[in-house]
């Protein structure tokens, strides 16, 4: 899709599409005052329909007077400076306005528009990501493609202030960006378990890094994992006939002898709970186990596109959890990489046993911060919903930045105490730890086994067990928390 970012004329854009927008009370922004003054007819059509200005309001006129757009829509902000979550909310209003209205151009003038607390930048960021956003569909696996929406836009003009011109351009670039990884993303956790293997999600890497300057992808197989001392990853891909991978990919945007940030995704592809095996019921959703892994591609692919000046190493633990008669049974004691003994007391706790290894693999790049991120625990589902991702940290620095990411974004999460009184619950009679700690807490001494392997560089663990993906009518994968970790990411290469 093609962005820019300029002054417009609300009274000669000639877009498929113009959005202007209004302030409650019959305020109305310059570009929809302009209208009024040059044909009269935006007071009258809106009183007529009852049309205040809320936010979230939409009115469509489909035979505009006074501009030369095809379309006219107001959009209801209900103040001139809403807040954030208003704002965002809004603009989604107002794509839901247009999702059955043929538009390949669209024009959205907000000069005289300001949101709380944020820039033009942010803005633009937010235009084109939920833009980009509702433009994804998975059809791959459906023999009759359904009909493309008439609302495609492929050229979409942002109208700002001429002081704002330049940030809010960044900003489009940087939203379409995100929407594309995060499409990436949601694509990734859709897919089957058939067809989304450790294998698959290996050949993606390799895909994505063909032909990079600055994105390398390497993969270890199992019998490299063995030589490496992951007894705690390979006991999970034990009772499965996919073999394991270990994925890493390096992208190189900075100086050598910067440190990297690394990000370390669960890539459990399909989860039936090994040995431990999960109730039938809602067991095809356990395709989404991998949503941690497929949200570190998002981030590479982002990464590609945006070249910011920042060192990223990307780690994938990559397995099937399948109960075969190979299959780790409960009670059985690994030696993970670090040298430390785990006994399984659960198969179906299955996502620590991958991260551990990788967390112990990532210490070879000497991060300067290490974030995994993880559909670990139906605990954090209870604790926290679907609306924010848990958040735990060995470093509160790291954790107030990834909290300070996650508001500014919108892809919010909330810290989680990684308490030392919570470690005992680990205690194992027969090895150095179990790998659960009992009822109690689940989330939290899920966290605190994956500290264990995290002493020796600043680490935080998402858990987003309840934000990776929607069940129901609207099943599938979110994207987050791509949002969260970019616009971390992009912070840090400032």
């Amino acid at each position: 899709m093609q962005t820019q970012a300029k002054v417009v004329n609300a009274l000669t854009d000639r877009s498929d599409c113009l959005i202007v927008t209004a302030f409650g009370n019959s305020q109305w922004s310059p570009a929809a005052a302009s209208l009024e003054a040059k044909a009269g007819q935006v007071a009258t059509l809106c009183k007529r329909e009852g049309f205040k200005g809320k936010a979230g309001e939409t009115l469509l006129f489909t035979t505009p007077e006074g501009t030369q757009a095809k379309r006219v829509l107001i959009l209801g902000l209900g103040s001139a400076e809403p807040t954030p979550s208003s704002f965002q909310n809004a603009w989604s209003k107002a794509l839901d306005a247009l999702k059955n209205t043929p538009v390949k151009s669209l024009t959205l003038d907000l000069d005289g528009v300001n949101v709380a607390d944020r820039d033009a930048g942010w803005i633009g960021r937010q235009i084109a990501f939920q833009l980009g956003l509702g433009q994804y569909r998975f059809t791959r696996c459906k023999s009759r493609k359904p009909d493309a929406s008439p609302f495609a836009p492929t050229k979409l003009t942002l109208g700002v202030g001429k002081p704002d011109v330049s940030a809010a351009r960044t900003g489009l670039t940087e939203g379409t960006a995100l929407a594309n990884g995060t499409n990436l993303t949601r694509e990734l956790g859709d897919l089957p378990g058939n067809i989304c293997t450790p294998s698959y999600l290996a050949s993606e890497a390799r895909k994505l890094a063909k032909g990079q300057q600055k994105l390398s992808a390497k993969i270890l197989d199992e019998k490299q994992m063995k030589e490496l001392g992951m007894g705690s990853l390979l006991s999970v891909s034990a009772g499965s006939d996919q073999p394991a991978k270990l994925i890493v990919m390096e992208y190189k945007g900075a100086a050598k002898n910067k440190a990297p940030v690394a990000l370390v995704g669960k890539g459990i592809t399909f989860d039936t709970g090994g040995i431990s095996l999960k109730p039938g019921a809602g067991m095809d959703e356990m395709k989404y186990d991998m949503c941690g892994a497929a949200s570190v591609f998002g981030c590479m692919r982002t990464l590609l596109e945006l070249q910011p000046k920042i060192n990223v190493v990307a780690v994938v633990a990559a397995s099937e959890n399948m109960p075969n008669g190979n299959a780790t049974k409960p009670g059985d004691i690994v030696t993970s990489m670090s040298g430390q003994t785990i006994e399984i007391l659960n198969t179906d706790a299955e996502g620590r046993l991958v991260l551990c290894d990788a967390l112990t693999y990532v210490e070879r790049f000497k991060p300067r911060a290490v974030v995994d991120v993880a559909t670990l625990t139906g605990a954090c589902v209870i604790a926290l919903g679907s609306h924010a991702t848990g958040l735990y940290s060995n470093r509160d620095e790291l954790a107030d930045a990834l909290l300070s990411a996650g508001e500014e974004c919108g892809d919010r999460a909330w810290r989680m105490p990684l308490w030392d009184e919570y470690q005992k619950q680990l205690d194992s009679n027969f090895a150095d730890m179990a790998n659960i700690g009992g009822r109690e807490a689940g989330s939290v001494t899920a966290a605190c086994f994956l500290s264990r392997f995290t002493n020796k560089y600043p680490w935080a663990h998402l858990d987003i067990a309840g934000t990776a993906w929607r069940s129901g009518a609207a099943k599938g994968a979110t994207g987050r928390p791509v949002p969260l970790l970019m616009h971390y990411l992009l912070k840090q290469s400032a």
